[in-house]
């Protein structure tokens, strides 16, 4: 294969992960919380050249990994007093599967078979320091959440939610299953944070956006495929050439 057939293949392979993260984001834009992803490419330049011959450059696009959009999403109303919107920034800290902290923006929250505050998902919302919040049975229907993240019940306070803040939301990853791995996060006090009870955050993907971006990634594909079947052609103009010469 020459050069410029690897050429063309990393950029039909870099158009395939800007399709498939554009058709994520189109899949999740009804999904709380989600952010909607961006990929990040870097250019790859490699020197050719033969002794005493000029040094040729040739450029290849390589995949970085994907950013996400931090743009804040619409208000979402669902009535329900435990789910909850961050206004601003910072994530919800949750134990995953594994028993590790993650991040998340959903907020759709409620009390789990354990008393625990738990999310949609199953995943135990953590509090002040890292410790989860347990509910009494008896105060699990009756329970409050104030904007700087109190969780009240009937008998008092029962713990805060903890909103964790990040400097470099370079450094914040998304998982895949709704949820975000980072670390080196700062952990808001209560006079800096700030929730909204009754709704959550819908997601901020826009669909006629995406679409668009789909519609781009196909007209470019085509381009470059066109490109590559006349690279064909050309190849076997050069044969026949050669053959008839020979």
């Amino acid at each position: 294969m020459d050069v410029a057939s690897y050429v063309l293949l990393s950029h039909e392979q870099a158009l395939r992960r800007r399709l498939d993260v554009a058709a994520n984001n189109m899949a999740n834009m009804s999904t709380a919380g989600f952010k909607r992803e961006d990929p990040v490419f870097r250019e790859y330049v490699e020197e050719t050249g033969e002794r005493d011959a000029p040094v040729r450059t040739t450029s290849m696009v390589l995949d970085q990994g994907a950013t996400h959009d931090v743009t804040q999403g619409a208000w979402q109303v669902t009535g329900n007093p435990l789910d909850l919107m961050i206004e601003g920034e910072g994530y919800f800290a949750v134990e995953d599967a594994a028993g590790a902290t993650a991040y998340t923006r959903a907020g759709h929250l409620k009390v789990g078979d354990d008393g625990s505050l738990v999310t949609a998902n199953g995943q135990k919302l953590l509090g002040e320091g890292g410790r989860p919040i347990v509910v009494p049975p008896d105060q699990a229907g009756a329970l409050t959440i104030g904007t700087d993240g109190t969780v009240g019940g009937p008998g008092g306070p029962l713990g805060r939610i903890a909103i964790t803040r990040f400097d470099d939301e370079a450094g914040v990853d998304p998982r895949g299953d709704g949820l975000f791995s980072a670390s080196g996060g700062r952990e808001l006090p209560a006079e800096e944070t700030r929730l909204r009870s009754g709704g959550v955050e819908a997601s901020n993907v826009q669909p006629i956006v995406e679409t668009t971006n789909m519609v781009e990634i196909l007209r470019a594909y085509q381009t470059s495929m066109r490109m590559s079947e006349a690279l064909g052609d050309l190849r076997k103009s050069a044969i026949d050439k050669l053959g008839r010469f020979g």
